[in-house]
């Protein structure tokens, strides 16, 4: 039995009145989760759900969130959790994509959702959170209010079952979904309570979106898995996050890059008691030496585990431990339990300590392959490897280094943008007959993306037009913060577009 929603019925018989979520003044005990999710379970069988049917969520950080992941696997259902940033034509590709069956969402996206429900064949139910349900969508409470009392067993899942899949912006010109199988999830949860000793003692503060893994896996469900609790922040505040950790004697948190600073800015954060956090999970990219010692002293108990993962690999692969943080600075340490990298040449061939190549992943946290898409699992999925796109280099004590990012990805405030994607979009525009997009560093946001654009003969379109229809077609984070307008991309003599040589150019004015 692997199924994850089984842990629940373990710490009930446990500690059946510890409150293992809160949101604000809102609170759940075990045994209050653990009846709301046989409801909500009850309820998606009732409606039909069945095993390896897909249920979408389409909802800020709040409790449903989570029982909705102990529910869907109590029945078998396969979870998939929506950007929230994300355009309306995105979601509508990625719920088409997935053949969703049910999506739950609250008042704010339900209209955009429902334009798009006319195109989605394989989508019948439609569930509101949070406000009255009319119409097509069903109600959540008035559908945990029809099953009290009732009890669901988990279904027995086995280790290649899917317990989840996620979206991701990989290197193509559209979402792949991340198949997450039960043992990855389980082989993550396992690593990470190991490597930070998680315990029914601890509180992660969940500030990042729950639909990243950044926010539903460092630790977060691991936490839950070990009895532990966690407290819910519906979208991140900087502010918010430094009450929530006095109040909460939180013990861990995951911030991404963008996030640590922002923390760090505010003007009174040494009024708040941050004593209670023993570690702090970095996002993977490089941390410089005075960024790092003031988190330590903004969290005088702790150490920051710069890491390095993937949604391929449920996140979390290497952490930099507490001993290394200063004499190591630079990397993102150490593989977790069962987690073995590997740095290969182009031939895939292991090269030595020092030396640059492609990060390699092998363990059973890695992902089951890509949801309908045989080819780009083929690509990934080698000799028993995934590799990952990234350059990195280990160092002789095995630690890891990470050198570039994933070829033309670009990495904005936490989320990963393809490049080709936003290309895709620019295409569509009937003024742009060419479109490339690169990287443009950004103090606050770590990349923001930059289009360059060759324009059609005898037509016209500036910054404004263009932004204008990326905006309607994309997420904000993926719209072009600049746009420069060229004659002729640069390109290699097989007609490669040469990326780097538009990133090194300034941007001016």
């Amino acid at each position: 039995m692997h199924n994850f929603a089984s842990i629940l019925d373990y710490h009930l018989a446990q500690r059946p009145d510890a409150v293992v979520v809160a949101q604000g003044d809102q609170t759940l005990t075990v045994r209050q989760l653990h009846e709301r999710v046989n409801r909500l379970a009850a309820a998606l069988t009732e409606l039909g759900v069945r095993r390896g049917d897909v249920v979408a969520l389409l909802l800020y950080n709040r409790p449903e969130f989570l029982e909705l992941v102990y529910a869907a696997s109590r029945v078998g259902a396969v979870l998939l959790p929506l950007n929230y940033r994300l355009s309306e034509q995105e979601w509508q590709y990625i719920l088409g994509h997935a053949q969703a069956r049910a999506v739950v969402t609250e008042p704010e996206f339900a209209p955009a959702l429902e334009r798009g429900a006319g195109c989605l064949t394989d989508l019948e139910h439609r569930i509101l959170v949070g406000g009255p349900a009319s119409g097509p969508w069903l109600g959540y409470e008035d559908l945990l209010a029809a099953h009290q009392g009732a009890h669901v067993d988990p279904v027995d899942a086995g280790a290649d079952d899917l317990h989840r899949l996620m979206y991701t912006s990989g290197t193509t010109s559209r979402p792949k979904g991340v198949r997450i199988t039960y043992g990855n999830l389980e082989a993550k949860n396992l690593a990470h309570i190991v490597h930070f000793g998680l315990t029914a003692a601890d509180t992660t503060l969940v500030c990042g979106p729950l639909y990243h893994v950044g926010g539903l896996d460092m630790p977060g469900l691991a936490t839950l898995y070990a009895g532990g609790g966690v407290v819910l922040q519906r979208r991140f505040d900087p502010v918010g996050t430094l009450h929530a950790i006095q109040r909460h004697r939180v013990t861990n948190l995951w911030l991404a890059p963008a996030m640590v600073n922002a923390v760090l800015e505010v003007p009174d954060r040494d009024t708040y008691d941050t004593t209670s956090v023993r570690f702090v999970l970095g996002g993977g990219e490089k941390t410089p030496e005075p960024v790092l010692r003031r988190v330590m002293t903004a969290f005088p108990n702790a150490w920051f585990a710069d890491a390095y993962g993937l949604t391929e690999t449920v996140s979390g692969d290497t952490f930099l431990d507490r001993e290394h943080a200063l004499s190591k600075l630079g990397s993102v340490g150490r593989p977790v339990p069962h987690t073995r990298v590997r740095i290969v040449d182009d031939e895939g061939k292991e090269v030595p300590a020092g030396e640059l190549g492609e990060i390699t992943l092998r363990g059973p946290k890695v992902f089951a392959g890509y949801w309908r898409d045989e080819k780009a699992t083929a690509a990934a999925l080698r000799n028993g490897w995934f590799h990952t796109g990234d350059i990195g280099h280990l160092d002789e004590d095995g630690f890891l280094y990470i050198d570039d990012r994933k070829k033309d990805m670009i990495v904005s405030g936490g989320e990963n943008i393809a490049t080709p994607e936003v290309e895709r979009v620019l295409y569509e525009h009937p003024a742009v007959l060419e479109a490339a997009v690169v990287g443009l560093p950004h103090p606050r946001w770590g990349e923001v993306p930059r289009a360059f654009v060759v324009l059609r003969p005898d037509t016209s379109a500036g910054a404004g037009d263009l932004r204008e229809f990326c905006r309607a077609r994309l997420a904000r984070f993926k719209v072009p913060a600049r746009f420069d307008f060229v004659g002729e991309l640069p390109r290699t003599p097989s007609g490669k577009v040469l990326k780097r040589t538009l990133r090194d150019l300034p941007a001016e004015g």
